[in-house]
This record gives structure tokens, sequence and C-alpha cells, in this order.
């Protein structure tokens, strides 16, 4: 049984847009706090401009004890935790570390909805930043890309990843459309 006085990276919904301001907040409050941001090229009418946003919308993480929740729950802009199976969802220090390397690389990271997902087969990246990794290939716009399903919030981040570093595991299950992830 899990220590509630034990830090955990718990799941936080914030409300729309607010996810930077919120993230501040929490610093200033002095809440140990993780928010993947990632840049983006924008288009307006007159201009081009690289933006950083978050990388899941509406989600921050927060490394306290469960029994801090409510005190989390005050800060503004914070609309409530996130729950998985009756209790608060909980990200593992493994899926946080996952998504910092994946920041880190400076691939092209996109955040889909688990819905969103195409049936695929396993793939271990050979070569890169990303090596030992395993994942699902899908077929998004055209492309090839590697994918690792970070359970905790229905999320999945997908790297654009060249096909001849992806060596062949095994074929994904058609009717189950298992996902997972794994790093070496």
């Amino acid at each position: 049984m899990s220590n509630p006085q034990e830090p955990k990276w718990l799941v936080f919904y914030t409300k729309s847009r607010t996810e930077k301001k919120v993230y501040d907040y929490l610093q200033k409050f002095g809440f140990e706090s993780f928010l993947p941001l990632h840049t983006v090229l924008r288009q307006w009418s007159d201009r081009k401009k690289k933006v950083e946003v978050p990388l899941f919308n509406s989600y921050i993480f927060v490394h306290e004890p469960e029994s801090r929740i409510m005190d989390v729950l005050q800060v503004p802009g914070i609309v409530c935790n996130v729950r998985h199976n009756g209790k608060p969802a909980v990200m593992r220090q493994k899926e946080i570390d996952t998504i910092k390397r994946f920041l880190e690389t400076g691939y092209l990271i996109e955040s889909l909805p688990v819905e969103d997902l195409k049936k695929g087969d396993r793939v271990e990246v050979l070569d890169g930043p990303l090596r030992g990794m395993e994942g699902i290939l899908t077929q998004e716009y055209n492309e090839e890309k590697f994918s690792v399903l970070v359970e905790t919030i229905d999320q999945v981040l997908t790297v654009n990843i060249e096909k001849r570093v992806l060596k062949f595991i095994s074929e994904g299950d058609p009717t189950t459309g298992e996902k997972f992830w794994k790093n070496h």
C-alpha cells in the first residue's frame, strides 16, 4: 500500500490556456511542478513566430504527497485533480523522465489523444537520442512515427523518426489495439 505522505507526480487539470500562469503560481507557492513545453511555429496573417506551448493542453504535474491535493487545488487556475481508477492519477518518475527525454531530443513532437491512434507494429529505436526506446509505429499524416503511450492521462507522444533507425519487434494485435511503452 502506498504512503499518502510520499511525494508523487500528481496530475492536475487547469483552466484552458492558463498552464504557464498556473505553473508560475505553483512555483511561487513552493510546489515542485512540471509543465512540459515544446516549441512550435505559429502562423499569423503577417508573420510566423516560434512559441512555446504546453505539450499536454490543460495538464500540469505536481510532485507532492496525496495529502497535499487540497492545498494544490487552492492554486488559481487549477480546476481539479485528475483521477484514474477512482484514485488520484499518478505519473511514474519513469514517465516524467521519458517526457523530458523526448523534449530534449529536439524532434518534432505531437501530443494526441489515445483514440486518435492507429494500430501498429512494435518497434525499437536503434540509433539517435531515443536509442533503446520501444513503442508502436503509426501511420499518421502519411509519415511513419514512433509513439509512446503515457497511460495515466490517456495521451500519446508521437515523434517523427526515420524508418531506417527502427527495428521491427512484433506485429501489433489488431483485435485489441495493444499499445505499450518501454524504456531499457
